[in-house]
Order: C-alpha cells, then sequence, then structure tokens
C-alpha cells in the first residue's frame, strides 16, 4: 500500500488582488527594463513569468512546457516575432493564446500581428497593472479563467529599476561596436528599432529622437559613423541623467 501523501495539481485560487495566481507566462522579450516591468506586473498579478530573449530561444522553452497564454515582442534580435506567433498559433498541440506586443507600432504592426494568429496587441510601454491583467485575463481560455474577478477602471503602474535601463544599453553598446567595425546595417536597423521601443518603455523623448535619426541613418548605403556615435552620446547622456536622478552612480 502506498502512503505516500496525495498531490493536489489543481491551480491555486486567484484571490482579488492576485487574479492571475496559478498562471504561467511566457514572455518573449529582448529588453531588459520591458522584462523587468513585465516581472513587476507578473507579481503583483500573482503569475508566474518566464522569459525567452529571442526567436531561438523561445523555441527551446516552447519544447519542453506549454505556457498558458504567451507575451510575444515584434521585433527580436534573430527575427520577427511574427515567426513565433505564426509557428505556435497553428500547433493544435500547443495551442497557448498569443498576445503580441511592440514599442515600434507604424504601418501595420497591430493588423500583421493579428493576422499571424495572435489573440491581442498591446502597445508599449506596459505598464498598467489593471490593462495588463484585464488583457491576460481576456486571452486565457475559459477552463482556466477565474471566476468573478471584477476588472479594475484604474490600475497602479509599476517602475521598472533604472539599473535594467543601463544593461540594456550596455548590451546594445557591445552590438554597436560589431556594428561599427564590420558596417553592418542590419545590426544598426535591429539597434534603432529596439531603442525606439526602448525610448518609449522609459518614456524618453531623447532616446525617441535618437532612435529614429540612427533609423534614417540604416537607409544609407554605408554606415556615417560620426553621426552614429553622436546619436549614441545622446542616448547615454540620456541614461546617464536617469540614472542620477534615480540615485544610482553609472
Amino acid at each position: 500500500m502506498d502512503d505516500s501523501p496525495e498531490i493536489d495539481w489543481t491551480r491555486p485560487k486567484h484571490t482579488v488582488r492576485r487574479p492571475l495566481l496559478g498562471i504561467t507566462i511566457l514572455l518573449v522579450e529582448d529588453s531588459l527594463y520591458c522584462s523587468e516591468a513585465m516581472r513587476l506586473l507578473s507579481i503583483r498579478s500573482g503569475a508566474r513569468l518566464r522569459r525567452a530573449d529571442s526567436v531561438k530561444s523561445a523555441r527551446r522553452h516552447l519544447r519542453i512546457y506549454r505556457p498558458d497564454v504567451m507575451l510575444v515582442d515584434i521585433g527580436l534580435p534573430d527575427g520577427s516575432g511574427l515567426e513565433i506567433i505564426r509557428e505556435f498559433s497553428q500547433k493544435t498541440s500547443q495551442l497557448s493564446p498569443i498576445i503580441a506586443t511592440s514599442g515600434n507600432i507604424g504601418g501595420n504592426t497591430r493588423d500583421d500581428a493579428l493576422k499571424a494568429g495572435a489573440l491581442f496587441f498591446i502597445e508599449k510601454p506596459i505598464a498598467d497593472l489593471a490593462s495588463f491583467q484585464q488583457t491576460l485575463l481576456a486571452a486565457l481560455p475559459v477552463e482556466i479563467k477565474p471566476l468573478g474577478f471584477v476588472p479594475r477602471l484604474a490600475g497602479a503602474c509599476v517602475t521598472p529599476d533604472v539599473q535594467a535601463l543601463k544593461d540594456d544599453l550596455d548590451h546594445i553598446d557591445q552590438l554597436m561596436n560589431d556594428c561599427l567595425a564590420e558596417n553592418d546595417l542590419s545590426i544598426l536597423t535591429y539597434v534603432a528599432q529596439f531603442l525606439g521601443s526602448l525610448g518609449r518603455d522609459a518614456n524618453s523623448k531623447r532616446i525617441l529622437q535618437a532612435s529614429d535619426k540612427l533609423r534614417v541613418l540604416a537607409k544609407d548605403s554605408t554606415i556615417p559613423q560620426e553621426k552614429v556615435r553622436r546619436e549614441f552620446q545622446i542616448i547615454h547622456d540620456a541614461v546617464n541623467n536617469r540614472m542620477a536622478q534615480s540615485g544610482q552612480v553609472y
């Protein structure tokens, strides 16, 4: 006779303050700053968050487990989040609802994400707790959707640690060293869209303006290095100021 205690595999019961208790989210996002915001929102909602920072990493995660819901950024370092959305929205064996996100909202970004199979599209920045909870709850299948949740009309906003902003910039610095050494316009194109999204997340007009100029420079046949360095100095100054205001040393 087996005397080992029975294991209750039922999900934890959600509460008013933590309506996503027991829900697992896979976040496909390359920015540490945005990921930190998502982590804070998930903690306050009761959800478990796992992160993949690229298309390749997302595929590796999804070979191992099935999340309850996926949040997929469109702009990724090794491809487009649309690849993940198309690929996994069509697999009945891994049919997790997908929510697309992007900080670069020009053109047909929203329409492309929905056509690829995303259930919803959220513009960055994503910081409002009520909006985050309501969108994820709307995406969940009926069998795991918490009952009786009354959505808030407005929610508190989370503020990521500014250290994550610095970490993002350090990562981009490394990419730009390769970009300038190899005159690689594809890297500059990715960096420009990354910084545009980061500028929205960090609510930084200076980063946004510099990223717009970098996007234009990426269309040249060769990289104008002095102009690129000038815009990067502006971005560094913006992050320096943000770090100083937070009391952290850069």
